[in-house]
């Protein structure tokens, strides 16, 4: 394991019904397949060394010696083999047969577990040929020429780097209490599940779902090998199902009824994994209904590492489902939080500076929205543009442009008067462009609007983001205040994805061509004279970085509790080129904005202990009073010191 990945794979063997030397051969392929591309831990269908479907052909001793001589075939190819294998095979207990999965490393057996729930109605026989686990009780055995324990409890197993996993087979899946739930509340990090399921009209999307719910509910990655070609067609078909999920999203999937051996691989984040459930109360609040055996497997070679799955540059962006639906949906909760806000204030005026830039603009949206859900006239937004030293014609002209086509009410106030009365004040030289120069204005426009909100009767909404938050890209007191921040739950990436959503389904065309032009200017305070051109000289992202970059590291910080070494290596995979849509960054530059982020980020939180109140609309926020609570003076030496070892 590296970086908290394991690699893993399912996997779908070709087989003849009663033929245990022709299956052990296929399972032994597929085992030197998987080892040679570095796979952990692979498991196999349900009784896949007889073949499921051999019915009351259980009874005949000859296959059951037979599929122990398979297993002591397996043990000798695995000697000198580091990689987990996981086999399906009948096994005789006290003169009781069980469906049992056998796991092998190194030429040992590890452990043999036995199924628990057998299907006994429509075309399932189990309990005509095996008992339950529920039968026995833990046990030794002479099985395959070694000593090995049955184990009829929970049994968990771990690999020398800690990854714990458990295996339930098939049915166990399917049952009201499967036993995967008291696996995974007892430490289990991933699921193996061997199976023989038989396909019917609906059924695999029903089974998918039950994957998916199972392994979100227990919070693990969940392995699903069932049995495919060369079953008995007698009665029912199988179409040979490999799937791999972690905590409720499919990771890897094979090809229904491939007539070829199928090797699934891909790797679980048992880190991601494992944070999610301590950060799940619930989880962690579960009493501990069972006690179950650890077993250790062998210790092995490290290999080298290579991501093997997807990373999404951009993980606020909605990437599944119906996209209006997910648009619809945060800009919902956008309006209805401020909706509630001002009918618990009785108030029916707001106040809302209005730059020409996108953060302005989506709370601008957000006003109109909340206020025609409320019936209450638009003209009831004030909306109001502050022009100053650095104001450029175009974001000034946008602001009016948009405001006006809004139909809500146009304040205009020049703070270049005003800002130079109290540079003399404070005896500070205009001439001098520096934080002193830029936060007077954020802070005189904060005044204007407070005080505006006073004379009017209404609040002030504030416009910062997700992302401004995280870098404390904000003046203190200036735009880091308001009285209510829609915004604040929302993140720059996503913000631009928003604006352009509502540009293009939700105005008129006057609106929208301005919202699009909005859309393509680049991101700026604008507090430094523009240049001699009249373009946007102070850049936002020449300054901090790229807020995509910037995203991605928020979002897996605060989600994961990833650390740097992990937030280079994923952003080094998700911004190489190859997912379509994403900007090309070398690491040098991620390290250097990685770097910047997590300063920022530490450095800042004073101006997030003291936020305004704002609808979180995602998994992520950063709310005081929420999902993240930090103190202001904590020391970020050993994150800054992992960055620069990059």
């Amino acid at each position: 394991m590296q970086y908290g990945y394991i690699k893993v794979a399912a996997a779908v063997p070709s087989v003849k019904v009663a033929d245990c030397l022709y299956n052990v051969r296929q399972t032994e392929t597929l085992i030197a397949q998987a080892e040679g591309r570095g796979v952990e831990i692979i498991v196999f269908p349900e009784l896949g060394l007889t073949g499921y479907t051999c019915q009351d052909l259980f009874r005949q001793n000859l296959l059951l010696e037979q599929a122990e001589a398979a297993v002591i075939m397996l043990l000798d190819f695995t000697r000198n083999l580091d990689i987990i294998s996981i086999v399906g095979v009948p096994v005789s207990v006290n003169n009781r047969l069980l469906n049992c999965a056998v796991v092998i490393q190194k030429g040992d057996i590890l452990g043999i577990v036995p199924k628990t729930w057998l299907p006994n109605y429509n075309e399932f026989y189990e309990k005509r040929w095996f008992v339950s686990s529920l039968d026995i009780n833990d046990t030794d055995i002479r099985f395959a020429g070694n000593k090995v324990h049955v184990y009829a409890g929970p049994a968990i197993f771990r690999t020398c780097d800690g990854v714990q996993f458990g295996i339930e087979i098939c049915e166990d899946l399917w049952a009201p209490v499967p036993p995967s739930s008291r696996l995974a509340t007892a430490g289990a990090d991933i699921i193996f599940n061997l199976s023989a399921s038989d396909e019917l009209v609906g059924k695999h999307d029903y089974l998918k779902s039950l994957l998916a719910q199972q392994s979100a509910r227990t919070i693990s990655g969940y392995v699903y090998s069932s049995c495919g070609f060369g079953e008995s067609t007698q009665d029912v078909v199988y179409g040979g199902n490999a799937m791999i999920y972690e905590n409720g999203c499919i990771v890897e999937e094979g090809n229904r009824f491939s007539i070829k051996p199928q090797l699934v691989v891909s790797q679980i984040d048992v880190e991601k994994l494992r944070g999610e459930r301590r950060m799940n109360t619930t989880f962690t609040g579960l009493p501990d209904a069972v006690s179950p055996v650890f077993i250790d497997a062998h210790s092995v070679a490290q290999c080298d590492f290579e991501l093997l799955r997807s990373v999404s540059p951009h993980p606020f962006i909605p990437s599944s489902g119906d996209m209006a639906h997910n648009c619809e949906d945060i800009l919902s909760v956008q309006a209805a939080g401020l909706g509630k806000r001002l009918v618990h204030t009785k108030c029916r005026t707001v106040v809302v500076g209005i730059s020409g830039g996108l953060d302005s603009t989506l709370a601008l949206l957000i006003c109109v929205r909340t206020f025609d859900m409320l019936d209450i006239p638009r003209k009831n937004i004030i909306g109001v543009t502050m022009p100053g030293f650095g104001t450029t014609d175009r974001t000034y002209n946008n602001a009016l442009s948009l405001m006006e086509s809004l139909g809500v009410t146009i304040h205009e106030i020049n703070i270049a008067a005003s800002v130079r009365q109290h540079f003399s004040d404070i005896g500070h030289d205009e001439a001098v462009h520096d934080v002193t120069y830029e936060n007077s204005q954020a802070r005189e426009r904060t005044q204007i609007l407070m005080d505006l909100g006073n004379k009017l009767g209404g609040i002030v909404i504030g416009t910062g983001d997700l992302s401004e938050l995280a870098l404390g890209w904000a003046t203190y007191n200036g735009d880091h205040m308001s009285m209510y921040g829609v915004n604040a739950g929302v993140p720059k990436t996503l913000v631009k994805y928003l604006v352009r959503y509502i540009a293009e389904h939700d105005v008129d065309d006057k609106s929208k061509a301005t919202l699009i032009d909005i859309i393509d200017t680049p991101i700026s305070p604008e507090l430094i004279p523009a240049a001699d051109n009249g373009e946007i000289k102070q850049k936002t992202e020449d300054l901090v970085g790229p807020y995509e970059l910037h995203d991605f590291f928020l979002y897996h910080l605060l989600r994961f509790g990833f650390r740097p070494a992990k937030l280079f290596m994923l952003a080094c995979h998700a911004f190489n080129g190859s997912v379509s849509g994403a900007q090309v960054y070398d690491d040098e530059t991620i390290k250097k904005w990685l770097t910047t982020f997590v300063r920022r980020f530490f450095n800042q939180q004073f101006k997030r202990s003291c936020l305004p109140d704002g609808p979180k609309v995602g998994s992520v926020s950063l709310s005081p009073r929420g999902d993240w609570r930090m103190p202001s003076d904590a020391d970020s030496s050993m994150w800054l010191s992992e960055c620069e070892k990059l």
